[in-house]
């Protein structure tokens, strides 16, 4: 006896079509128009600290847009570990090296141009893998969550723990830089001051 189909996954046949979307499909819509906006304004401010809480949208908006797909689990880490957690480490690392807090000409590198044609050029080739990878595949968001907190988990610690744990080194090595530039930066000013 052959188990029976995922009720989740429908073919594009059996989809009633973009013309005709329901509430959840116009929500995620909306909710991915703003985390857009929050993400453009993000890396288009002046203002780091401005740039971080935008950030904070924009994450929080992929959470709400996991939620929308009931992956609620994966959500529930977006905030704790994004939100929670590397937020709270840009901020951290903001005070640590004493960044201004106000408008900086230092935070302006004058590579807009070609860092707006490589996001342009990511963004592309992003969607076209995505869109050429699921273009007949539908999921249902009104049926049952085929997902759990075990299979996600065992995903992850199976397939992806040398990611996760070379990750989670990376942020230590960024707070780490970002004490020792402080420490340096009080150091220079110290002995400025005692010559005086």
């Amino acid at each position: 006896m052959s188990p029976p189909a995922p009720a989740t996954v429908a073919l594009a046949a059996d989809h009633p079509g973009f013309l005709s979307p329901t509430g959840v499909e116009i929500v995620f819509l909306l909710v991915g128009v703003v985390t857009l906006a929050a993400a453009i304004v993000t890396v288009t401010t002046r203002q780091l600290v401005h740039a971080a809480l935008w950030l904070v949208v924009a994450l929080g908006g992929i959470a709400v847009e996991y939620l929308l797909l009931t992956a609620e689990f994966i959500a529930w880490v977006q905030v704790l570990i994004y939100v929670g957690s590397v937020v709270v480490l840009v901020l951290f690392g903001l005070m640590l090296t004493r960044a201004p807090i106000g408008r900086s000409p230092d935070a302006d590198s004058r590579n807009r141009p070609v860092a707006l044609l490589v996001a342009v050029t990511a963004a592309a080739l992003l969607v076209t893998l995505v869109v050429d990878a699921f273009r007949t595949t539908w999921i249902d968001l009104d049926g049952p969550v085929q997902g759990s907190t075990r299979v996600a988990g065992a995903m992850l610690f199976r397939h992806w723990v040398l990611p996760f744990e070379a990750l989670s080194v990376l942020l230590l090595a960024a707070l780490v830089g970002a004490i020792v530039l402080s420490r340096r930066r009080g150091d220079t000013a110290a002995a400025r001051g005692g010559k005086r």
